[in-house]
């Protein structure tokens, strides 16, 4: 149903302050397992690819050129943005259990016909395939993460769940030394067994979805109080199952009055996102391209300056490539709580500057001679030890911060922005850096990427929102919320924009 079709039936619901109040339990582990898979799949899939570009270029494979090898990243890279948009507009109209559902499915499919290529044109679309569903799923996953997760969990769940990314990366680093190093399999063929494990993970990661509801709070803006209720009392059974812990009622206070609109046309999605909340498309913008930039100028470079300028065999930069993946989850682990005590914008602004300070550094002490391969790979470690928790946040901060009708859709766009502008940008302007074999020149993209930073970090001390033990409603009002107090007309109010 569209905005203006008819006028819904208005209901008082306290859904969301039911889901807030839940302790954490089985439940919300089921919800970071099934749902957060999402970021180990991502980082696998790309660290293995990366792996096995060079493999590809051999007659006994698939016999690609460097720039086919190339290209297909960036196909993969376009089927991502492409998924984001398109099922995060989906996700939004027909629901968060079906799409992640889809996308997932969209992946496996993608990453198992990968295995079966045969040429350039069918790696190249198989590719696009997985970057499709890898894709929608940052968009459907997302959001229902965020509206099943209690909001006094809600900060450091998420950074966990995006710091499961490294997970990903290290595994793929670990099979690239098994699999493609050791002989186990000939090396004709060995490729596709890569692939093959990518797509197993990908079904049980499918049939633990089952078990994951939709969200209580998409069904309530959806014209549908029945089976929202159902779902809450499902979960708040769960949990009581799980924790022996009767739950309180909420208070008379935590109601809130909804009058369903379903789904919302473009042109309001656009009219939500960039004009009612101006100033937090603006600090989403910036938070993702700046995030972004960081970090695909590192981690898809690293490897050229360990083997450039430190003379590192190609091969053995993989044994780096797992301490670096251990810094970032630990980084993200370790500082994701106080996201939820400390508070957002403190937090965010700090591992922003934070990191571009010491990345500045890194640059400088680089310039100078005075590191080597043990040692800049180390202060790579303490920078992303700062910036994973960085990173996470800015989807954290775009999940959180508009309303629930447009949610989906919001990640989808600001992903798109950040991965065009970091995804594309980043990796050609530091590899051009890098070719020169000028340590200034390295210097001088190390300084773009901490400048970036430090304005991330500026933006968000003065526009961040603080979100931190909020329920979402709070953060954000719900275009189908109805406050009589405020207009007796009974019109709604301007989503989103209490705070601006």
């Amino acid at each position: 149903m569209s905005q203006n079709d008819t006028e819904a039936e208005r209901y008082e619901t306290k859904i969301p302050a039911r889901m807030d109040r839940l302790p954490w339990s089985r439940f919300h582990w089921l919800i970071i397992i099934a749902l957060g898979a999402t970021w180990l799949l991502d980082g696998l899939e790309i660290g293995l690819v990366g792996a096995i570009g060079p493999m590809l270029t051999s007659k006994s494979t698939l016999g690609l050129t460097s720039a086919q090898v190339g290209y297909a990243a960036s196909v993969y890279l376009i089927g991502e943005v492409c998924g984001a948009i398109g099922f995060g507009w989906l996700t939004d109209r027909y629901g968060r259990q079906k799409l992640f559902f889809i996308t997932m499915g969209v992946y496996l499919s993608g990453v198992a016909l990968t295995a079966l290529s045969v040429g350039f044109y069918s790696f190249a679309f198989f590719r696009f395939l997985a970057g499709l569903g890898i894709g929608g799923e940052y968009s459907a996953v997302y959001s229902a993460i965020d509206e099943l997760i209690p909001a006094d969990y809600r900060g450091h769940a998420d950074l966990a769940i995006s710091g499961s990314y490294w997970i990903g990366a290290a595994v793929a680093s670990v099979i690239t030394l098994f699999f493609l190093n050791s002989g186990v399999v000939t090396s004709g063929a060995n490729w596709r067994y890569v692939f093959g494990f990518g797509a197993a993970l990908a079904l049980l990661i499918l049939v633990l979805r089952r078990y994951v509801p939709e969200s209580p709070r998409w069904l309530m803006i959806h014209e549908q109080p029945d089976a929202a209720e159902e779902v809450v009392e499902d979960v708040e059974e769960r949990v009581e199952e799980s924790t022996d812990e009767e739950l309180e009622e909420p208070d008379e206070d935590d109601s809130m009055t909804i009058e369903p609109i379903g789904s919302i046309s473009l042109g309001n999605i656009v009219k939500t996102v960039f004009v009612d909340n101006f100033r937090r498309a603006v600090l989403c913008c910036i938070l993702f391209i700046t995030q972004a930039f960081l970090y695909n100028a590192i981690y898809f470079t690293y490897g050229l300056i360990l083997h450039q300028f430190y003379s590192i065999p190609k091969p053995d930069t993989a044994y780096y490539g797992i301490a670096f993946a251990a810094a970032n989850f630990i980084g993200a682990i370790a500082l994701g709580r106080f996201f939820d005590t400390v508070g957002r914008r403190p937090m965010i602004s700090g591992t922003y500057s934070v990191s571009g300070i010491l990345l500045a550094i890194t640059g400088f002490l680089f310039l100078n001679g005075m590191l080597t391969a043990l040692t800049q790979t180390i202060l790579w470690c303490v920078v992303f030890f700062f910036a994973t928790a960085a990173a996470s946040a800015a989807y954290l901060t775009v999940s959180e911060i508009f309303p629930m009708e447009v949610r989906a859709q919001a990640i989808a766009i600001f992903f798109a922005i950040g991965q065009a502008a970091g995804g594309v940008v980043a990796p050609a302007l530091f590899g051009n850096l890098i070719g020169s074999g000028e340590p200034i020149n390295v210097f001088y993209g190390y300084c773009i990427a901490a400048g970036l930073m430090l304005l991330g970090a500026i933006v968000e001390w003065f526009w961040g929102i603080d979100a931190a033990q909020k329920s979402l409603e709070e953060v954000s009002t719900p275009v189908s919320a109805f406050i009589s107090e405020s207009n007796e007309s009974g019109s709604r109010p301007s989503p989103g924009n209490s705070d601006d």
